[in-house]
């Protein structure tokens, strides 16, 4: 008689599970069904912890426009802001952040078109770019805020002298430019603009306020922090009240001068006293700034950038070429805009600086259609705005404007991807600066795909 198999036998483990050696079973008939093997899937193992040796540099592609912003930002003369440091060796005091690292993240934020200075600071800490650029310097997103807007001098400079070097590489031609503006939309609403009665309400109780928070000065229940944040609040709401009143007079009184009664009618913005209600591209009156740009027709490279709060571009021509003049100490030969500019104003005083204007004649299709001839001069015209209404009948002309379509308007667009839909920022000052980012993050890379360009057509030796 066999000896009894122990019970702790039985529950001993074994090699394959009893599912698994049934399987393996031969059926003993033809009756028996066979059970199809369970599919072997690598499925994801999410927390398996892990030990990484990569350094930020290793996770970056080598082709990544970050660290093509970074070689232009490293050559870039930045001394004047290094001098501020007040923390120099051999002192004590906190280690300043690096101003390169602020730069660059706003230069390849411009590229991006990430609009605040909160988003670059949360990418700065979890985006493999912004990271690369930051290179574990402390930024926080006031000191991007403010260094996006405190610096417009010195970034309107370092464009200048970029187009220099461009222009001596071979990249700026200033035979044929083309200038368009833009409206884009202010950091304000259209509830916000009040007549002048209601703006001297908001005054007296912006005022009132102001005087509230001093008397709580002492008021041991409110943290330092938060009266700080509410006396910046209701001191910046101050002025901008107050600049809106000065804005509403200055307006009023052209309102006035040109129809009599209709000053009080004047109405400003209590958010951003800078920004006037414009008629946008679909037609609609919203609140914005009119860019201007001018580009070069053959390189597309911007050359000339301006924030103006007029909703027309009558006048504004002969500003912009002499803008391009004192960058670059020359003016363009040629310029194409749009009708909008052709006042003869602007084109009598934009030939006697040398450049040749291209625009067409206003309404063209009514001249012909009375049997008058729209390019013939006119009476009382002068040689400049004769000359020009001449040569835009010539079939040269006509060739050579439609050039500028695919240039300014193309900019324009290029923008608009980059994120240039609305502004964080108010004021004129604030929104050029900000927009001076764009045009140096557009010439950066518009200067990279045509030196790529010309290595590829073997005019320059490849690295």
């Amino acid at each position: 008689m066999p000896e009894p198999v122990p019970a702790c036998a039985s529950q001993q483990p074994t090699l394959f599970s009893a599912a698994e050696l049934q399987a393996a079973v031969p059926p003993d008939s033809a009756d028996d069904r066979f059970v199809k093997p369970a599919p072997r899937i690598n499925r994801p193992q999410r927390f398996q912890g892990e030990y990484r040796t990569e350094s930020l540099d290793d996770r970056l592609d080598a082709d990544h426009p970050a660290r093509l912003v970074w070689t232009f930002v490293e050559g870039l003369d930045l001394a004047e802001l290094f001098e501020r440091v007040k923390a120099v060796e051999g002192s004590v005091g906190r280690n300043a952040s690096d101003f390169r690292v602020v730069f660059a993240l706003l230069l390849l934020a411009a590229i991006d078109g990430v609009p605040t200075s909160r988003e670059i600071a949360r990418l700065s800490e979890n985006h493999r770019a912004y990271e690369w650029l930051r290179g574990g310097v402390p930024v926080n997103y006031h000191m991007i805020a403010d260094f996006r807007v405190q610096h417009a001098e010195l970034v309107d400079r370092l464009l200048s002298q970029a187009l220099a070097s461009l222009m001596h590489e071979g990249l700026v031609d200033l035979e044929t430019t083309a200038q368009d503006g833009m409206k884009v939309r202010a950091s304000a609403g259209g509830d916000s603009f009040r007549r002048k009665p209601a703006l001297q309400e908001h005054l007296e109780k912006a005022e009132r306020r102001v005087r509230e928070l001093r008397e709580q000065a002492d008021d041991p229940n409110i943290g330092q922090r938060q009266k700080k944040a509410r006396t910046r609040a209701a001191r910046e709401k101050l002025e901008r009240v107050q600049a809106a009143l000065k804005a509403n007079d200055e307006l009023a009184a052209d309102r006035e001068a040109r129809k009599k009664g209709d000053g009080p009618k004047t109405r400003t913005s209590t958010t951003d006293p800078d920004a006037r209600k414009m008629q946008m591209s679909d037609g609609g009156f919203r609140p914005a700034h009119n860019v201007q740009f001018a580009t070069t027709a053959d390189t597309k490279i911007i050359v000339g950038v301006d924030v103006i709060n007029q909703g027309n571009d009558a006048g504004q021509m002969q500003p912009m070429i002499e803008q391009v003049q004192e960058r670059l100490g020359a003016v363009p030969d040629k310029h194409l805009v749009d009708g909008s500019y052709s006042t003869k104003k602007d084109i009598e005083e934009t030939a006697k600086l040398g450049t040749t204007v291209y625009a067409p004649v206003k309404e063209e299709e009514q001249q012909k259609a009375k049997g008058q001839d729209p390019f013939q001069p006119k009476k009382g015209d002068k040689p400049a705005v004769a000359a020009w209404r001449i040569r835009m009948g010539t079939a040269t002309a006509k060739e050579l404007y439609k050039r500028r379509g695919e240039t300014a308007e193309w900019v324009n667009a290029c923008m608009r991807q980059r994120g240039m839909q609305q502004f964080s920022v108010r004021g004129l000052a604030k929104v050029k600066a900000a927009v001076l980012w764009y045009v140096l993050a557009h010439n950066l890379l518009r200067a990279e795909a045509l030196r790529a360009q010309k290595q590829a057509a073997g005019e320059i030796p490849c690295a």
